[in-house]
């Protein structure tokens, strides 16, 4: 299996399986002397692991980071940075009876059909648990981001068809981990939670739109064709496994914008150009332009439902029906947030390092 690596000169391979003794992920390319410790990772693994309130799934993991090299006296080396995370509440009982029926919606079927096997424990490779390398490699990316000035905040917009008020960036700040549904918008969250509450009950779950606004970022961060820096935004959140759709600044919605209402005007900010609107969500031609950097994504209900689906069984093939037992969310945005945080900051890390605006050996300008 290819595919498991994602950058270019910051590089992170990530590995592990849901039900299987550990996930983790390596890090190359990280810049030496910089301080990392475990409560760094801890503190974001913490935000997306299991079991944080009633309406994410109930497998209790303490989701504890262990830094196996590439850190010595509390610096980085330069060498690669190991991480790993021990799986602990492991059950795959409830999966026992799937072994030979896809899930709908899951990588079940795909997977058997292109690897002629899969581990059918949770999805194996498949499972969100997956994104545990990525948030923890995340850590690392904010942290050396951080150290340039550039913050990372995402938030759920919309969920369920309900949509938050527009929030400023102090609301974010404030409000999104005030509420398990991390919406910046108090009225909009306890809308969201009792929509979550009601189709659990039903046995179904929903989706929503996650947005996450970077920083601080400054003007000429990626390259005009190929290597845009909205396409390599656009790859690295599609590469997390629920999200469906990625749009920058007013993304879809310019489709029915005229001209005269999508340009952003340009001006002069604190001596230095820039936009009086930022309809381009920071990006234009594929280059930061100094804006804030607006990403949205779609994030799709969550596959494991208890209500009954159509599937086959793959041993007889003959056509069967399922309904899924075990602990899962019943809704994705609110633990998706710092996965799609983390991809971000990635993506800029490993861009502002091949543009110049990171040393890839020192961490510096």
């Amino acid at each position: 299996m290819s595919g498991n690596t994602f950058g270019t000169l910051f590089r992170i391979t990530t590995w592990g399986e849901s039900h299987g003794p550990a996930a983790g992920v390596v890090i190359d390319g990280c810049p030496s002397g910089m301080q990392l410790s475990e409560a760094d990772i801890q503190k974001e693994l913490n935000r997306r692991r299991p079991g944080q309130s009633d309406i994410t799934t109930q497998r209790k993991e303490e989701d504890k980071a262990e830094i196996l090299s590439g850190v010595f006296s509390g610096k980085t080396t330069g060498a690669p940075i190991s991480i790993i995370v021990r799986n602990r509440d492991v059950d795959s009982s409830k999966y026992e009876e799937l072994r030979n029926t896809p899930r709908p919606g899951h990588a079940d079927l795909t997977y058997e059909l292109k690897y002629g096997i899969r581990d059918w424990r949770g999805g194996g490779r498949s499972s969100a648990r997956e994104t545990i390398g990525r948030v923890a490699a995340g850590a690392v990316a904010k942290k050396i981001l951080s150290s340039h000035g550039i913050e990372i905040l995402g938030h759920v917009a919309a969920l369920g068809g309900i949509c938050a008020k527009p929030v400023s960036i102090e609301e974010i700040r404030e409000n999104t981990e005030k509420n398990p549904v991390r919406c910046a918008d108090p009225e909009a969250a306890v809308e969201m939670y009792a929509m979550i509450q009601a189709v659990r009950s039903e046995g179904d779950s929903v989706g929503g739109v996650v947005e996450i606004i970077s920083l601080g970022v400054p003007a000429g961060v990626g390259e005009p064709v190929f290597d845009k820096l909205s396409a390599e935004l656009a790859r690295g959140l599609m590469s997390i496994g629920a999200v469906k759709g990625v749009e920058i600044g007013m993304g879809f919605k310019s489709a029915v914008m005229k001209g005269s209402q999508m340009n952003d005007p340009v001006t002069i900010k604190d001596g230095k150009p820039g936009m009086l609107t930022n309809n381009a969500g920071g990006i234009l031609g594929g280059i930061s332009n100094g804006e804030p950097i607006i990403c949205r994504i779609a994030v799709k209900p969550t596959p494991s439902i208890s209500k009954e689906q159509c599937t086959i069984d793959m041993s007889s093939m003959d056509e069967t029906k399922i309904n899924i037992h075990g602990r899962h969310d019943p809704s994705i945005p609110p633990r998706i947030v710092p996965v799609a945080e983390a991809m971000v900051a990635l993506v800029l890390v490993d861009m502002m390092m091949r543009g110049g605006f990171i040393n890839p050996v020192t961490g510096e300008r």
